[in-house]
């Protein structure tokens, strides 16, 4: 499992792209697809929703089990990927292009935010 490396983390799985004009794309790993199983369901935070550090702002369910989503930025949501609502398998056949979850513009970024080398190792893959 490869974590690309132009990503950050967060230490509850998800993954951001660098913030361009101020806004992030917010997915959760491979690592965490992997452990859910197959995603049946999509809960995504709404476009015009606040969504805080380190706080809920949805679900996924999968095969397996429910998982709270948690946003790693403090921002306003800009868009919601409505592929995952309709083809939750997105998140676990392409957790990094297709299968992202939502962006969000960034207002505060947490400074715990992990580098790919750092998740890595964090997760042990």
């Amino acid at each position: 499992m490869s974590n690309p490396q132009q990503l950050r983390y967060s230490k509850e799985h998800e993954w951001l792209s660098a913030v361009e004009d101020g806004v992030a794309t917010i997915g959760i790993t491979e690592y965490a697809a992997n452990a859910l199983g197959d995603v049946v369901y999509a809960q995504l935070p709404e476009v015009g929703d606040t969504v805080t550090a380190g706080e809920t702002c949805g679900e996924l369910e999968s095969t397996k089990s429910v998982s709270d989503l948690y946003s790693p930025l403090t921002g306003e949501v800009t868009a919601a990927n409505q592929d995952v609502v309709d083809d939750p398998s997105l998140v676990n056949s392409a957790p990094f292009e297709g299968g992202w979850l939502f962006k969000v513009r960034v207002t505060e970024e947490p400074a715990d935010l992990l580098s790919a080398d750092e998740y890595t190792a964090f997760s042990g893959n």
